[in-house]
């Protein structure tokens, strides 16, 4: 479901574009002379926002555009006629793809450092071969890069796309890899690079024609920039460790609660002691894991991370009694679930790693079972608990009590 809904603007703005590009609707004088600056406009609010943000990926993704943008209007307006015109547009069809796609294969390292230097010094570097290609056209190299692999006659007499093959091979390439690692990772930012990848080749495909131009650019641009805007809105609301809603998305949603509704604390037991036996690193994946199982509380609860070993589920609409039934499920699947410590000789790979847990005892190859448990309280907004707060503080008490009575259990 976070792949969908990840998805969902790119694939919106690649329909909204094609339906925009594809209209032959004209428009008034001023509104096309207008469309021209638009997707310069976009690309610097893009810009300040990567900037505010320190997201590197981001903003050198949008300079990418941007350079795309200003070659097809300045240099190739009159569409890849020349020699020089066609050096400078088969350089621009590969770089757009190779840029885009080794942002997604890098990591988020933000700008003011050497990794956001050297980022800088690629699109330095591409930007002057476009200006020797201009100068100096190199002819092997544009004979070379407009020789079609496949005969145009097995398709169609008549070419689809003033693209080479070259090109298009480069940019079938660049969004296997792009959309690869936005299903693989499910960032927003790798799912705006995908976008982008999809709606810049389109743009490069409407090249001569300056309305469909710039309405692809505008819709490449503006799915990097919702991509930077999804990207604060996940690391402000949602916790990095346990992927789920942080303390902050815990505050609005109280604030949003009705007249009726429970909320549980949940607390790992002896978590300080666990962490210092095993260490931080099997402590984080002791909470990855009991997170994952709070997270699929039935009863309509939302769980939330509230801080350190610590997590709350609210239940709106629900009384502490009609909720026991799904908080005693979260504990006893926790109790039940069995981790195996990574022993020397276990694949680092997540799956590979995954296959080798199980609820039985380690083999004798160095592994060892590890488990913990969870208390839980629980209480319902009533006339001693009339505000979230309250309740908050009530099931904090029911919590400790359950701690009291020995742990690994729930508590009204």
């Amino acid at each position: 479901m976070l792949t969908l809904r990840l998805a969902v603007f790119p694939a919106a703005l690649l329909f909204v574009g094609w339906l925009l590009a594809t209209s032959r609707v004209p428009l008034p004088a001023a509104a096309e002379n207008t469309l021209g600056w638009l997707p310069y406009i976009v690309l610097a609010i893009g810009g300040a926002l990567a900037l505010a943000f320190n997201r590197g990926r981001a903003l050198f993704a949008l300079l990418t555009l941007a350079a795309a943008a200003a070659a097809c209007g300045l240099v190739l307006s009159g569409g890849p006629g020349t020699t020089a015109t066609r050096a400078v547009f088969v350089v621009l069809a590969m770089a757009l793809p190779f840029n885009l796609a080794l942002l997604a294969i890098t990591r988020e390292r933000g700008l003011w450092n050497r990794h956001g230097m050297l980022r800088l010094g690629v699109l330095l570097a591409e930007a002057a071969a476009v200006a020797w290609f201009v100068a100096t056209p190199n002819l092997a190299f544009v004979a070379w890069a407009w020789q079609p692999w496949l005969d145009p006659a097995w398709f169609n007499t008549t070419p689809v796309t003033p693209l080479p093959q070259s090109a298009l091979a480069a940019i079938a390439l660049g969004l296997l890899v792009t959309v690869a690692l936005a299903f693989v990772r499910r960032l927003p930012i790798e799912w705006g690079l995908a976008g982008a990848l999809a709606t810049g080749a389109l743009a490069l495909h409407a090249i001569g024609t300056p309305r469909e131009l710039a309405l692809w650019f505008i819709a490449a641009a503006l799915g990097v920039t919702v991509a930077v805007m999804q990207d604060s809105f996940r690391m402000a609301f949602r916790d990095e460790l346990t992927a789920l809603p942080s303390r902050r998305a815990l505050n609005e949603a109280l604030a949003g609660l009705g007249k009726h509704y429970a909320i549980a604390m949940l607390d790992v037991d002896h978590f300080k002691k666990f962490n210092d036996t095993h260490g931080h690193d099997v402590g984080d994946q002791v909470l990855r894991m009991v997170a994952a199982q709070i997270g699929r509380v039935g009863g309509g609860g939302r769980a939330f991370r509230y801080g350190g070993e610590e997590f709350t589920v609210l239940f709106s609409g629900k009384g502490a009694d009609e909720v026991l039934a799904a908080l005693e499920g979260v504990r006893a699947s926790i109790e039940g679930y069995r981790m195996q410590l990574r022993a020397p000789d276990r694949p680092p790979a997540a799956k590979a790693g995954r296959s080798k847990r199980a609820a039985t005892p380690a083999k004798s190859g160095g592994s060892k079972m590890v488990a913990v448990t969870i208390s839980i309280g629980v209480a319902e907004r009533g006339p001693r608990a009339t505000t979230p707060e309250a309740v908050i503080k009530a099931a904090d008490k029911a919590l400790y009590r359950a701690k009291h009575k020995g742990r690994n259990q729930v508590s009204r």
